[in-house]
């Protein structure tokens, strides 16, 4: 071997040592923020499956209440509710890379301020819940049972705005250990009030909505301690006045960021309801509903990907740096993409019992045994959309995933979902295939956009956006939050 060719060698070599010890870098990074994230999501969507189950064994007419409330109204507010806020996670996350750290807190205040607005706004949707469902052309037995649970997911609402909004400003700074530990504390709680107010005090549906409520809102105060105790010292300084102003832009991007969110999930309502009109209603809605509560615990998983997406682009976009962008992009995918593989072979070795864990009724268990290949396929792909979701959260490119969601979903998967579901009367395994086909469209033209993204132009955006919004630092900033 010549000297030409050892240096060749050499460089080769270094190169593909870098390139392991860049991806070992990027990977710990990614985990730091997408570990805590998913142990948060996970179990704060665990308590609303744990609950689901404690009423599944109450009654099918109680699973099938809560799951219409919980898949219809609930997610039609969390749509809104976690896409509105999902600004937060993309403002915080750019000023944190641009070292624009006061700015945090200012972002934060703002996003109670609209989020809180918009709460209060939705609150009818729970309190006329029964004639709602009825318009909706819901059974009747259901749609009166599920007025009362309806209520009980009021102090639900205003405990979201305060806990997504400080989940997204703690995970921007790589803060979001605290927020996994309150939500496994919350969790483990939860478990103990439910067994305890269910089956102990045989309080039925209202211990185990009362049960969920405490859990919530136990995490709340945890999150605020942790904030106003100075564990935030850079990012939060106090309540500020300038929380008050430049209302407009964050509103403009929240609403942005909502259609992005909501489109999505109101998808999934959507199909819940079309599952009300098929044969045997109270059977086909407890039994999508399992899927889709399954679905959506995996869809947590894949949450924390999308957080550890949007945190480092929009770090690194505000940091300037085009190529770590590009870099984090493709470390991510693949690291969501093999965790997917991972959960879709779980998925089908143990499709026939999935059933099992949230009813005793057989006929439910067979329909839900019959969706397992579909069902395990949405896990699959489930592993993908949101990392890309994330990637244009962290850029700020929320409007553009709300036109695609809107084509994918009711152009392509509702239609298909129809026609499958009634005309070639596949029933409920039909409805599932139609979402199916708008969740991999969706997937498929992300792909593509993220693909031929100019990142370099991104850069220059965010830039832009961060010194038009920017606040210097005043006297008000440091104050107080007891003396606000």
């Amino acid at each position: 071997m010549d000297n030409k060719q050892l240096e060749e060698r050499l460089i080769a070599e270094r190169g593909e040592e870098d390139l392991k010890t860049r991806v070992w870098i990027e990977s710990k990074t990614i985990w730091r923020i997408a570990f805590p994230s998913i142990l948060s999501r996970v179990t704060s969507f665990g308590m609303v499956v744990v609950t689901q189950s404690f009423l599944g064994h109450i009654g099918d007419v109680e699973l099938a209440s809560y799951a219409i409330i919980q898949t219809i109204i609930v997610r039609f507010m969390y749509g809104i509710l976690i896409g509105m806020s999902s600004a937060t996670e993309t403002l915080c996350g750019q000023a944190f890379g641009a070292g624009h750290h006061h700015m945090m807190g200012i972002y934060l205040q703002r996003s109670w301020i609209v989020d809180g607005i918009t709460a209060t706004v939705l609150l009818p949707l729970f309190v006329f819940a029964t004639p709602i469902l009825q318009i909706l052309g819901q059974e009747e037995e259901l749609a009166v049972a599920a007025g009362p649970i309806a209520l009980w997911f009021i102090p639900m609402i205003y405990s979201f705005v305060i806990s997504m909004t400080i989940s997204m400003f703690l995970q921007a700074q790589l803060k979001n250990l605290i927020v996994g530990w309150l939500s496994m504390a919350s969790f483990i709680i939860h478990v103990f009030l439910s067994w305890m107010l269910v089956n102990k005090f045989k309080w039925g549906v209202n211990g185990a909505m009362a049960s969920m409520n405490m859990s919530g809102w136990i995490m709340v105060v945890g999150q605020l301690v942790y904030v106003f105790g100075g564990w935030c010292p850079n990012t939060w300084t106090g309540f500020s006045k300038a929380a008050f102003f430049d209302l407009l832009p964050v509103v403009k991007l929240s609403i942005s960021s909502g259609a992005m969110i909501c489109l999505e999930l109101w998808y999934f309502s959507i199909l819940i309801i079309m599952a009300g009109y098929t044969k045997n209603a109270t059977v086909s809605i407890a039994s999508f509903s399992i899927c889709l509560n399954i679905y959506g615990w995996e869809f947590m998983v894949c949450l924390g990907f999308l957080v550890a997406a949007s945190v480092r682009v929009s770090n690194e976009l505000g940091k300037g740096s085009a190529k770590a962008v590009k870099f984090a992009i493709k470390t991510i995918l693949g690291t969501s993409t093999s965790i997917g593989i991972v959960l879709w072979t779980l998925c089908m070795v143990f499709r026939n019992q999935i059933a099992y864990m949230f009813s005793d009724d057989e006929q439910v268990a067979e329909t839900v045994s019959s969706l397992s290949i579909f069902f395990a396929l949405a896990i699959l792909v489930n592993s993908v959309q949101p990392v890309l979701s994330g990637i244009a959260t962290g850029a700020g490119l929320q409007s553009t995933v709300a036109y695609v969601n809107l084509g994918s979903y009711y152009a392509i998967g509702i239609p298909i979902g129809i026609l499958l579901g009634y005309v070639a009367d596949l029933q409920v395994k039909g409805l599932w295939i139609g979402l199916m086909s708008g969740v991999a469209t969706q997937s498929l033209i992300l792909g593509c956009f993220v693909w031929k993204t100019d990142w370099e132009e991104q850069v220059r955006n965010a830039s832009e956006r961060l010194n038009r919004w920017l606040v210097k630092p005043t006297a008000d900033d440091n104050q107080s939050p007891l003396d606000a």
